[in-house]
C-alpha cells in the first residue's frame, strides 16, 4: 500500500515571524499595546465613596428640633423645627400616613435643593410605620424595603420611585416612639448628589 501523506507543517520560522512584524510596522501598522493587567482592580481601588464632615447634631438638648434621636447633620445643611405640627388646618402638609414632620433640614446652603425631614409615630415596629408612610405617598412605584442599621439601631429602610424620582428612607423604633428620616430632592440628580448627607445621619443615629 503507498505510504500515507504526511500532514505539512505551517508553522513559520520565528525569524520569519519577526521579519513580517518589521514590514507592517514599516508600512504603518503599528501593532495593538497589551491591555493593562486586571483593569476591575484598578477601577475598583480608585472609586472611592463620597463624605460630606458633620457640623452638628441635632435632636439632643439644645438642638433646632427635638426628636427621640439624635443624629449627625451634614456642613451648611440647616435644621429648623417644624412649627404647629399637630394644627389640623395644616395636616396635609405636617402628616403622612401615620407620621407627623418634626423638622427639615435644608439642603440649599450646601448647593443642593433638597431636604432631610424627620417624622415620628408613636411607639411600635418601625416597618409598619414605614409602609404607612410610603403607601400614603401618592404615585409611589418600585418600592423596595431592606432591614439594616442606622447607628447601633436596628432599622429598616426604603427606597421608591414617585414620577420617576428617586427617594429614600430608613426608620427606627425607640421608647420614645418611631422615627423616620427622608431624603427628598428636586429630582433624582439632586437625590444622588445628597445621599452622603443622608448615610451620615443614617450612620450617626442614637435614641434618646
Amino acid at each position: 500500500m503507498p505510504e500515507r501523506a504526511r500532514p505539512i507543517r505551517t508553522a513559520l520560522p520565528a525569524a520569519l515571524v519577526a521579519a513580517a512584524g518589521l514590514l507592517l510596522t514599516a508600512c504603518g501598522t503599528t501593532p495593538e499595546p497589551a491591555a493593562p493587567a486586571r483593569p476591575e482592580t484598578a477601577k475598583s481601588e480608585s472609586a472611592k465613596p463620597e463624605t460630606v464632615k458633620a457640623a452638628a447634631t441635632l435632636g439632643g438638648p439644645g438642638s433646632a428640633c427635638a426628636l427621640p434621636v439624635s443624629f449627625s447633620v451634614a456642613e451648611d445643611w440647616k435644621p429648623e423645627a417644624v412649627k404647629n405640627p399637630e394644627d389640623p388646618e395644616f395636616a396635609a402638609l405636617t402628616r403622612q400616613g401615620p407620621v407627623t414632620v418634626r423638622c427639615e433640614v435644608d439642603a440649599k446652603p450646601s448647593g443642593n435643593i433638597g431636604y432631610l425631614r424627620v417624622w415620628t409615630a408613636p411607639k411600635g415596629p418601625a416597618r409598619t410605620a414605614l409602609e404607612g408612610f410610603v403607601t400614603a405617598e401618592k404615585g409611589s412605584s418600585a418600592v423596595a424595603y431592606r432591614e439594616t442599621k442606622a447607628g447601633a439601631l436596628p432599622a429598616t429602610e426604603v427606597t421608591y420611585t414617585v414620577d420617576g424620582e428617586e427617594k429614600r428612607a430608613f426608620a427606627v423604633s425607640t421608647p420614645k416612639g418611631t422615627v423616620i428620616v427622608h431624603l427628598g430632592g428636586l429630582d433624582t440628580d439632586e437625590h444622588r448628589a445628597m445621599l452622603p448627607a443622608y448615610e451620615l445621619a443614617k450612620s450617626t443615629v442614637k435614641a434618646l
